[in-house]
């Protein structure tokens, strides 16, 4: 069993590798938007709540999403392990996390840290607007994701490092590069993978 928590900056490149290990180790790839856009699909009771904020454009409140990742961390394809893309996202998350996972008798095996310079980040994103057309993807609005991010991690970061769980990885460089870093990380912590 592999329970793995992916953190990064936006544009490190968190959802290809998480699709990747998800994979490799035989789990699946859970992230808190894929679960909110599921739910609001299936338009689930959780869902529908979950779509009043995100159609007012605001966070989904903590007790709200940690109700949704309890209920898919409670699904059957979940009982050989998972990997968790975007939550927690707070210390409070965390708890709930920790609580979620000590109701199964289990904890996190390893949170993989993916890190980037900032002004790669910026270019990197800034050029995914471009591509993609998004002209409200600035330089600034970027920074200030960043700096939001930064905020927001660093207490998770710290906690997870207390508990000696953290590897940390350059998420620079080519796709193949940064799942060979992380694998190599991984193998020092003992877990295995096998790439495809």
């Amino acid at each position: 069993m592999t329970r793995l928590l992916l953190i990064g900056p936006p544009g490190a490149g968190k959802g290809t590798q998480a699709v990747r290990l998800s994979e490799a180790c035989g789990v699946p790839a859970i992230s808190t938007g894929d679960i909110f856009r599921a739910n609001v699909a299936e338009e689930t009771e959780l869902g529908l709540k979950a779509k009043e904020f995100m159609d007012a454009g605001k966070y989904v409140p903590d007790s709200l999403t940690n109700d949704l990742v309890r209920s898919r961390l409670h699904e059957a394809d979940v009982a050989g392990g998972f990997l968790l893309d975007g939550y927690p996202r707070t210390t409070a998350q965390v708890d709930e996390l920790d609580d979620i996972l000590a109701a199964g008798g289990h904890s996190l095996d390893v949170v993989v840290l993916l890190v980037a310079d900032s002004d790669e980040i910026v270019t990197r994103l800034s050029k995914r607007a471009l591509d993609q057309g998004r002209s409200d993807d600035t330089e600034e609005v970027i920074r200030h994701r960043l700096d939001v991010y930064e905020e927001q991690t660093a207490p998770l970061i710290d906690l997870y490092q207390s508990r000696d769980l953290v590897v940390t990885v350059d998420g620079l460089g080519s796709v193949d590069a940064v799942t060979t870093r992380i694998t190599d990380a991984l193998l020092e912590r003992g877990i295995v993978l096998t790439l495809n």
